[in-house]
Parts: structure tokens; sequence; C-alpha cells
């Protein structure tokens, strides 16, 4: 059973986060911004804040040492809910949209999905669509992780916390034999990387506000921008690859960056098996978009069409959903490469979203053995990784993983069909909300408002599933999970 002291007193911390973070907005709408929106922040806020003291105070002195895995699943789960509705509250607030709407918006920002229901963000308030980024960049990483960093008595218990919220079917990968001395390792390239994207932007011609806020929503791969035409709207080819260049680093191990900055050797990203097929597939793909941009006639300037197709291929693969210019209306074949991109996605222990890169190389490798096998039925094969033989316990994890990824796409999409929506528009909203991409295509190409509440919850949820990668989600819904 759930210790429900422990989940009380763990689940204090993202509420009294969410306050902290709510109440900051409020004074930077009061203080930096003046447009009139700290009331619809403060009030929200005082009350989380008000409510995790509560909670503190009604399950203190508890052994947090004595959390399960099954504790730390149902908190992984149950954080993300909660956050997404708590985050949802000043965007109701402010745009007036419903319930529904509200707590869609607050998951795909937390997320970092980037799907959005929202129209007019030209003309909105500074503070409010600098608050939707900013969710964006929390998410990146993971709240989860961010309990366990600021929570040196998890040292003992946070590791199960950390294995149900990172991505990717090799998980023991520590820098530190601290666990929380990992998480700050971590959190230190993420605040590194955030401030050179924001530099680069603002060198780049991006106003301060505009820099900071896509620093926030590239580095985390999340793709919300201040603008309804989004990275469009600059109308710049070197924000493009300013972009380009702080996307990859978002979508590649924050494990490796450090390690390569410790080590000072670049060298090291090639030498790691997972981001050299990911560069390879980025290239190849980028190459393939471009020929067919230009053999369709889309663009008659080659670097122009190579600039925009390396963009959007790295914004789709990385799951970070940037759009520059009208994509929705590219070749049918670019855009299922698009789609198909997506579902690739970016490096384990990144912020990326999709299958993850090394359980596509597990994958491939797995059928490349198969293959051998039936030519050589006597011979002796094993999968390796990295150089090193990989256990069968990764193998059928990587392979459920990816049976789940397919059946749950293939169960969505005939959902959203259920409510109305065409079958392109369904299949390509379910690829954005389960890889945490963004955009889609069909009636969805612009943004999600067409959706009806149910479809809309439907995708909510396919969110959550899609950031904890299925496993932590379905978990719930064994019955010998409640059991004791």
């Amino acid at each position: 059973m759930i210790n429900r002291t422990v989940t009380l007193y763990l689940i204090a911390f993202p509420i009294g986060l969410m306050g902290v973070v709510q109440m900051c907005f409020s004074l930077l709408s009061l203080v930096i911004f003046n447009d009139h929106e700290e009331v619809d922040f403060f009030t929200p806020a005082i009350t989380m804040i008000a409510v995790a003291l509560l909670l503190f105070s009604v399950a203190k002195k508890i052994n947090i040492s004595k959390i399960s895995y099954r504790d730390a699943l149902f908190f992984a789960v149950l954080t993300w809910i909660v956050c997404g509705v708590l985050g949802a509250i000043p965007i109701i607030l402010i745009t007036h949209v419903t319930f529904t709407d509200g707590v869609f918006e607050s998951i795909s920002a937390l997320t970092t999905t980037g799907a959005t229901i929202l129209s007019g963000l030209d003309n909105m308030p500074k503070s409010f669509l600098l608050y939707r980024q900013f969710l964006q960049w929390l998410g990146g990483l993971g709240i989860v992780i961010f309990v366990v960093a600021v929570l040196p008595m998890l040292n003992v218990g946070g590791m199960k916390l950390l294995k149900a919220e990172m991505p990717g079917p090799i998980k023991n990968d520590k820098l530190s034999p601290r666990l929380v001395n990992t998480t700050h390792y971590l959190w230190f390239v993420y605040f590194a990387l955030t401030i050179l994207c924001a530099l680069g932007y603002f060198w780049g011609g991006m106003s301060a506000y505009d820099a900071i806020g896509h620093s926030f929503t590239t580095v985390s791969t999340g793709g919300f921008s201040t603008h309804d035409a989004s990275m469009g709207y600059f109308n710049s080819p070197t924000l493009l690859i300013i972009a380009d260049v702080f996307m990859l680093l978002g979508a590649i191990s924050f494990a490796l960056h450090f390690r390569v900055g410790r080590a000072t050797n670049v060298y090291l990203y090639w030498k790691d098996e997972e981001t050299r097929v990911f560069i390879k597939l980025v290239l190849f793909l980028s190459a393939v978009i471009t020929m067919l941009l230009l053999n369709s006639g889309t663009y008659e300037d080659p670097l122009l069409a190579l600039n925009n197709a390396v963009f959007h291929l790295i914004s789709f693969i990385t799951s970070t959903g940037y759009g520059a210019t009208g994509f929705t209306e590219w070749p049918p074949a670019v855009a299922f490469i698009l789609i198909f991109a997506g579902y690739l996605g970016g490096c384990a222990g990144s912020t990326a979203g999709g299958n993850k890169i090394v359980r596509n190389i597990l994958s491939a490798k797995l059928i490349n053995l198969e293959i051998k096998r039936l030519i050589h039925p006597s011979a002796i094969f094993s999968l390796k990784y990295q150089g090193h033989p990989v256990g069968i316990n990764i193998i059928s994890a990587t392979m459920a993983f990816m049976s789940i990824a397919a059946a749950t796409s293939v169960l969505l999409t005939l959902a959203l069909m259920a409510t109305g929506l065409d079958f392109w528009s369904s299949l390509t909203a379910v690829a954005a909300c389960l890889n945490v991409l963004g955009p889609a295509f069909g009636e969805l190409g612009t943004n999600f408002q067409p959706l009806s509440d149910v479809g809309t919850w439907i995708l909510s949820v396919g969110m959550i599933l899609g950031r904890l990668e299925y496993f932590t989600v379905l978990a719930l819904f064994v019955p010998s999970f409640w059991r004791h």
C-alpha cells in the first residue's frame, strides 16, 4: 500500500514550489512589467504556500529513508498531475479559458510538450508569457529531480524518485556517489546552457526579454514562444542556427555534458554511441528534407532550404516544436519524416522526448541479431552497446517500451477520431503529445483550439504518459500495485 504520510510530506514540496514560482511572477508583474497581473499570480500563490506549510506540519517527523519504489512511482505521477492543475490557475485567471484548456496548457508547459490552445500571444501580458516559458524550463529536467536536488534528506530514498523520473532504459548513470551531488551537477549544466543560450539569442538580435524567455524553452526543448509565429517572428537565419545548437545540446545527455566539461574533451560526444548516432540521424534526415523541399519547388535557394530543413528537423527530433515558416504546408513526405523524427527522439538523460535514440539503437541491433541467427543458427551472438553486452532485462524493457509506445499511439489516435477529428490530425496530435513535441498537422496545424473537451483531456493524459515514459503511469493501473 501507499505510505500516505510520506506522500503528503513529499507532495508538499511541489505544491510549495508552484506557490513560490507564482509569487515570484506576481512580483515581476508588479515591479518589472507593470502589466497589472500581480493579483492573478499572488492569490493562488499564497494559497499554495499555506497548503504546503500545513502539509509539512501534518506529516512532520517522518522517516523519509523508508520510501519504497511504490511510493516513488506514485509520487512521480501525482507530482505532474498536481503541478499541472496548480500551474493552470494563473492561466485560467489571466486568459479566461476553461478549466480543461487551462490544465492542458499547464501540462503542455510542464511536460515541455509545447502544444497550445492559445492564440494572440503577441498581445498578452509579458509576465504571463514568461510564466508559460518558465514552466517549461522548470519541467525540463523534471520537478521530481528538483525535489531531490534541494532536499539533502532524500539522499537515501531519493534514488527511487530519480529512477521513477529519469527517461531512458539505463537509469544508473550517476555522476557522483552522492545522489544529491548528481542532481546538483545536472542542474548546474542546465543553468549554464540556459545562460549561454540567452546570451546567444541576445547577440543574434533578440530583445533581452525574448532572449531569456526563449532560452527557457530551447534548452528545455519545450518550444513555447512569446509570439504566435514562434521563431518565424524574428525572420533571422542566424537565430535559427543558434536555436539549432542549443536544441541539440538540450537533447544530449546532461551527464555527458558534465563529463565533457570536466574532461575538457569535446571528442567524448562522438565517442558516446548514442550521441554519435543521434548526430548522424540529424545530418542524414536534414539532407533528405532539404532535397525534398528543393525538388518540390518549395524553395529555390539551396541555403534557405537547408537552413529551414535543419531547423525544423532538429526542432522535431529534439521534441522542441518551434516553427519558423509554414512547415505545415510542406510536402506530405516531409511532414511524415518530421513526425517520424519526433518518435525517434533525443538522447536518454536529456530534456528531449520521443522513444530515445538508445532504444532505437537497441531495437535495430536486436533486429540485426535475429537476422544473423536466422542465417547462422548454430552461431552464438550477443547484443552490445558502447562495447559492452546488454542485459536481457534492458532488452526486454526496451522491447516492451517500443510495443507500448506503438499500441498507445494507435489507441489514442482511435480515441481522438471517435471525438470527430480526422485521421491525420488525430495521428499527428497524438504523436505530438506522446513525444512531448508540440506541433501537429491538419486541423490542429495552427493550435489545438479545435479539440473537444474530451479530446483535450485525452491528450493531457497522453502528455503525462509520454513525459513519464508509460511504465511509471501504467504501473498504477496494475491491481498488485495497491496490495500489501
